[in-house]
């Protein structure tokens, strides 16, 4: 009798499978053939350009530091006194000098990123600005002979199936958002970054940074949650020096399209 009933259950299990939608089966993750979770693909938050909403980039709750701690509000005495002079006019994205992280360091100021996986390197190709970043992901320490960059030095190593990319050597010219959110740095700047694969189409980012000479403690990132994109490749978005001086204004007169 004990045996029936767990078949007779074991039967129901497999008939309620078989009746989800594919979407509610989550494909299993990939891996390369080190047997790492394999990463390589285009990766958006789900969605095109929203303009109707606060910014051109993020939904209702998406912008760093909705619903998280914000970068600024880490502030030294003397660095609040510095974000309280600064504006929208005043985002160096707007002298086309990407922003760090934008909705995450893989997109940057945009949606879009791509990821390459080789055996012992990834390789992110971000759509906005024709960013890259080259991540040796075995484990090796971070060089000392190359010059501060907007994106930093990257290293990663695996922790079981998270890649942890550990940041530092940034230059200072850039601020941490874009759109006007005030979040400069200095060059003292250290960010860790987590990637995993929740299941074959779904990336998870998690994101902390250390600034001792501007922030009081550890900033932690808003959870971001990426999903495969429809299409195979990223494109180009490009920033003509030659445009700032229109997007500058446009910036100080409309406040980036969000409503006073």
């Amino acid at each position: 009798m004990k045996k029936a009933f767990i078949i007779a259950i074991a039967i129901a299990s497999l008939a309620l499978l078989s009746a989800m939608p594919a979407a509610a089966q989550s494909k299993p993750v990939p891996r390369t053939a080190d047997g790492h979770p394999d990463m390589t693909g285009v990766w958006w938050p789900g969605h095109d350009l929203i303009p109707s909403q606060a910014t051109a980039v993020y939904r209702d709750g998406e912008r760093q530091g909705v619903g998280a701690q914000s970068f600024g509000s880490l502030y030294k005495p003397e660095a609040k006194a510095k974000a309280k002079t600064l504006s929208d006019k005043d985002d160096p994205a707007l002298w086309c000098i990407p922003s760090i992280i934008g909705p995450t360091p893989l997109v940057g100021n945009g949606l879009v990123g791509e990821i390459v996986m080789t055996p012992k390197t990834m390789y992110q190709l971000i759509e906005t600005y024709h960013g890259f970043r080259i991540i040796p992901t075995d484990g090796r320490p971070h060089r000392d002979d190359v010059v501060p960059s907007n994106r930093g030095d990257a290293v990663g190593k695996w922790e079981g199936d998270t890649l942890v990319v550990d940041v530092t050597n940034f230059s200072d010219r850039n601020w941490l958002h874009h759109h006007g959110d005030v979040s400069f740095h200095s060059d003292a700047l250290h960010m860790v970054e987590r990637y995993r694969l929740l299941d074959a189409d779904t990336l998870e980012i998690n994101v902390t940074a250390d600034d001792p000479q501007v922030l009081t403690g550890t900033w932690k990132a808003q959870t971001t949650k990426l999903v495969r994109a429809p299409f195979e490749h990223i494109m180009e978005t490009s920033c003509e020096n030659t445009e700032t001086a229109n997007l500058i204004d446009a910036a100080s007169k409309d406040n980036y399209g969000r409503k006073k």
